[in-house]
């Protein structure tokens, strides 16, 4: 049987570093690098500009089997699709601030989930970082508290920063130190689950009349954030989507929408 330890540590293989549209190679060879040095493996890339490329071989040193098994794909969304938590670096601060982690918490929180599910940490270009929309798509941010007078990081070592946090969790686990969460009976629900509950919420609140679709302002913006707080499991984003239908059923059947002029 499985130790609690020995289950933090293989959780490592459930982490995936998520690159999203890197410009430079030699950044996606220092990331290989870096997952290795901390005993990951799950190297996903985001429409990368240049891949493959003999300068990601050359950072990536003895990492480069992990270049090998990178999984390139479109979207972030694809990339998250099974994730039942997503995790996005961000420098700036937000006009709707969303629930954010330091590094060290980003680690323990990722080992420990990881345990029962995959989960994505996210990184955007090296020069505009990730845009709001994928932020959004994402449960919690992350900030790196850099030297303010100097703050921009090398997108590998931003990556180094985080996978170590995350080693460094497995390792206290392995110990014998705290790192449990509340206990819940039902898996997290998927990111691309999420997705659909989303543009299922913003369809139906348009047709009650609640929001204008052509405008809704930042009130979908916010819901996003609440649920991201949330985070309802598999069974509660069936009863919402189940909610949702029912409210359409019955706007179609008075012909009309629930909000009056």
């Amino acid at each position: 049987m499985q130790s609690a330890s020995d289950s933090a540590l293989a959780a490592l293989d459930n982490i995936r570093v998520v690159l999203v549209n890197s410009a430079h190679p030699g950044n996606i060879g220092g990331a290989a690098r870096a997952l290795k040095n901390m005993g990951l493996s799950q190297l996903y890339l985001v429409q990368p500009r240049e891949f493959p490329a003999a300068n990601a071989v050359w950072r990536a040193a003895g990492a480069a089997e992990l270049l090998d098994s990178a999984v390139v794909v479109e979207t972030l969304e694809e990339a998250v699709a099974d994730c039942g938590l997503v995790i996005a670096t961000s420098a700036r601060e937000r006009r709707i601030p969303w629930p954010l982690l330091t590094p060290r918490e980003c680690g323990r929180r990722a080992v420990a989930e990881a345990q029962t599910h995959p989960v994505a940490l996210v990184f955007g270009r090296e020069d505009r970082g990730l845009t709001n929309e994928e932020l959004q798509a994402c449960n919690f941010h992350v900030h790196i508290p850099a030297n303010p007078e100097y703050s921009s990081l090398n997108l590998a070592t931003a990556v180094q920063v985080l996978v170590y946090e995350a080693r460094m969790a497995a390792l206290e686990a392995e110990k014998g130190a705290e790192l449990n969460f509340t206990d819940w009976d039902r898996p997290p629900a998927k990111a691309a689950d999420m997705e659909l509950y989303f543009e299922h919420l913003q369809l139906a609140l348009g047709e009650l009349g609640f929001i204008d679709p052509d405008n809704p302002r930042q009130t979908v913006t916010r819901l996003r954030r609440l649920f991201s707080r949330v985070r309802p499991d598999d069974m509660e984003l069936g009863i919402l989507r189940g909610m949702l239908t029912a409210i359409q059923n019955h706007i179609h059947r008075v012909g009309g929408k629930g909000r009056p002029d």
